[in-house]
């Protein structure tokens, strides 16, 4: 490893730590798209410890490959914690990997969403929010960020870059 770690790339010390560690990580991506392990691949030794992963851009795929239950993404909205959570847990389990990280947002250019749950609450979620879950060896997290004034392409990318930064802080 490097005298500097700011030298080194996000990717290639997500990798580091997870062969140091003996784990596997694998992803469910909605807004991001396939992001994630694309950037896990740029690195020479991510065969090690890539499992597998899945875009799940729809709700029907977040629940048949991600693990999420229906019941969630309709009282929460598909853009939530809950899901974000729902969908780390899942493919990890899934995946059979100590380690998982999920995003489900809108990155725009249109959209964000207002919806009415089924309580009765009215929630509004504005176009470039993301929603983020990290598993990490049994341990669940899970947070927001509201990526204001970016394009599609940028909160996508400034996404994937805080699930990196998020991973390397967290393991």
């Amino acid at each position: 490893m490097s005298d500097n770690i700011r030298d080194i790339s996000l990717e290639t010390q997500v990798v580091e730590k997870l062969i140091a560690r003996g784990w596997h990580i694998s992803f469910a991506e909605s807004c991001t798209g396939g992001m994630l392990p694309a950037r896990i691949v740029n690195v020479a030794d991510a065969s090690k410890v890539i499992g597998e992963s899945v875009v799940t851009y729809s709700n029907e795929a977040k629940i048949k490959y991600a693990g999420v239950s229906p019941a969630t993404i309709e009282n929460y909205n598909v853009v939530s914690e809950e899901v974000a959570a729902e969908m780390a847990r899942g493919r990890a389990l899934a995946a059979g990997t100590e380690v998982a990280a999920s995003t489900t947002g809108y990155a725009g250019p249109s959209g964000g969403a207002t919806q009415t749950l089924p309580d009765g609450r009215t929630i509004e979620i504005p176009m470039g929010t993301v929603c983020f879950g990290f598993y990490i060896n049994g341990t669940l997290t899970t947070c927001t960020k509201h990526y204001k004034d970016l394009s599609r392409n940028e909160v996508r990318a400034a996404a994937t870059e805080f699930v990196l930064e998020t991973l390397n802080r967290l393991m």
